[in-house]
């Protein structure tokens, strides 16, 4: 399913797609967040923001974050709706989550951001950039792509049902309950990547657990988060860099015309052995190549 927006004649893009969002009652929600500072560089520069993919969290970032705050100054990592900690709703579609970190800048007073995402993060940074371009000063896109969209998201309800359908474990410690769940994905994903990186999400509730994740409605929203937006009319001017795993398949090179279409001045560059978790197989390569861009002038 795509989305079609169409504009009356003379009305400019932010204009009009604010108005959508207004006409469509988007009703935000305060997003989790942690911040690192690295108080000996100050806050000179605009504060460096991350949104993580589908199924993520912000935790998933820790480690890199920790590194670029001691390069490069201020660096917050959120928690998307119905992820982590933050809170859940029963709507999900790339909107929802523009408006979610639209607010949480205005709710901390920060009025200008240098943001990445990856994958559903990734959407939510571009169509962020194209509705408030006043509000950036660089994008980094973590592999995906505004148009194509990767076979292996067939793959995603799958992942879906097989979290709705686990029968949680009670009375057990959090690696045993991992274990028993494992086991019973294992009859679905024999990924053990794919399995550990969904078992993140595991949590304890009183005697049992639970997944911190919304499913129910990741599950409802299946098709918005697989599809970005179509926009009639759309530029971000800004710097921007788009990344792809060298052996992923969500960020093809056919894809680069029509990603300059909607980002004019975008470079793509691949990490060459990673798949679609390039900042987590490759990290040392994705640290150098981001901090290499954020520090350009």
């Amino acid at each position: 399913m795509s989305i079609q927006i169409s504009f009356r004649k003379g009305l400019p893009y932010k204009t009009a797609l604010r108005c959508l969002s207004s006409t469509a009652n988007i009703k935000p929600v305060d997003l989790a967040s942690t911040t690192y500072e690295n108080s000996n560089l100050g806050a000179t520069k605009a504060p460096f923001v991350i949104a993580h993919g589908l199924f993520g969290s912000k935790s998933n970032w820790a480690s890199l974050c920790k590194h670029y705050s001691q390069k490069i100054g201020k660096v917050i990592a959120l928690d998307l709706r119905n992820h982590g900690e933050s809170v859940h709703a029963n709507e999900h579609t790339y909107y929802h989550l523009v408006e979610d970190v639209r607010h949480f800048l205005l709710k901390n007073g920060i009025d200008k951001i240098r943001l990445m995402g990856h994958s559903m993060g990734g959407r939510c940074a571009m169509l962020f950039a194209l509705t408030y371009p006043e509000m950036l000063e660089k994008l980094i896109i973590v592999d995906i792509s505004p148009s194509t969209a990767s076979p292996q998201l067939i793959e995603l309800p799958k992942m879906i049902n097989a979290m709705q359908s686990v029968i949680m474990p009670e009375n057990v410690s959090l690696t045993k309950a991992r274990a028993i769940v494992d086991q019973q994905l294992a009859k679905t994903f024999s990924s053990k990547d794919v399995r550990s990186f969904i078992l993140t999400n595991l949590i304890a509730k009183k005697n049992s657990y639970k997944w911190r994740l919304n499913v129910p409605v990741l599950e409802q929203s299946f098709n918005n988060i697989a599809t970005f937006p179509e926009l009639n009319s759309a530029t971000y001017n800004g710097a921007t860099l788009f990344i792809g795993g060298g052996i992923s398949d969500f960020l093809p090179k056919s894809d680069f015309p029509k990603i300059q279409k909607l980002f004019p001045k975008a470079e793509l560059k691949y990490i060459e052995g990673a798949g679609h978790w390039v900042h987590a197989e490759k990290p040392n390569e994705f640290l150098k190549l981001t901090l290499d861009f954020l520090n350009k002038p």
